[in-house]
């Protein structure tokens, strides 16, 4: 069976996050850019399926601009066989994504579908329903344990009460937490020759998908600085403040 996975190119984690000078976006110029983590993890947990036995091919798909390639070979120097690149410079939102998805599932024919539950940049945890909806295929939403026999996936998935498992026909459509796994680190070989291997590159139209944003970015603003704290005496003075300055009593 095969295993497709989408990528993502985010501002890497470890950058802070910059608003442009006229308030509409984030700044991304000479930023540090990598693979999503939560992405990352649904990687190597097909490549765990793969180990396995459980799938024969992973495949890295990735939406966006032509530095996503960048995404994509840092996929295959994980391990991941193939790269799908869908290029367009447009503004993607997730229901967008969601379609050109389907469209290379329909084009590849995975048994499983594996992506992580949110993005770091958008934080909007909708592609995968998305996606699974579109599709028609049962799907389990924040996976911290994935297991494949039979023709079905068993999936433990984080909740607010703690853990539920639930068991999933195939095909179907899982998202990662993190908890699921720990991301290998790619060998300086296989990044060798992830460098060299070839990209697949479709883009919307070839798909026959339409892209455009049907959301509109107003403004962008950080949020205001929090006011350092002060030290209290005691219990009387802390209540007299809750009461005269913050009125929250």
């Amino acid at each position: 069976m095969k295993a497709l996975v989408a990528v993502k190119r985010v501002v890497d984690y470890n950058v802070k996050v910059r608003i442009k000078a006229d308030h509409t976006g984030v700044e991304t110029a000479n930023v540090k850019m990598s693979m999503n983590p939560f992405d990352e993890i649904a990687v190597e947990e097909a490549l765990r399926l793969r180990e396995a036995g459980t799938v024969e091919e992973v495949i890295a798909v990735s939406c966006g601009v032509q530095q996503c390639q960048e995404t994509i070979r840092t996929a295959l120097a994980m391990g991941a066989d193939r790269g799908v690149l869908v290029l367009t410079d447009a503004e993607l939102q997730p229901l967008a994504v969601a379609k050109l998805l389907k469209a290379v599932v329909q084009k590849e024919s995975p048994e499983i579908v594996i992506i992580g539950k949110q993005a770091i940049d958008d934080d909007c945890n909708q592609t995968g329903q998305m996606l699974a909806a579109l599709l028609g295929w049962p799907q389990a939403t924040f996976a911290s344990k994935l297991v494949i026999a039979n023709g079905a996936a068993e999936v433990t998935r984080e909740v607010d009460g703690g853990l539920e498992t639930v068991k999933l026909k195939m095909p179907a459509v899982v998202t990662t937490d993190l908890r699921l796994n720990e991301p290998r680190y790619a060998s300086l070989p296989n990044i060798m020759k992830a460098k060299k291997n070839p990209i697949d590159t479709v883009t919307p139209e070839d798909l026959g998908v339409d892209v455009s944003p049907r959301l509109v970015t107003l403004k962008v603003e950080e949020p205001a600085k929090r006011q350092g704290g002060v030290k209290v005496g005691s219990v009387e003075e802390l209540v007299g403040k809750l009461k005269t300055e913050a009125r929250v009593i």
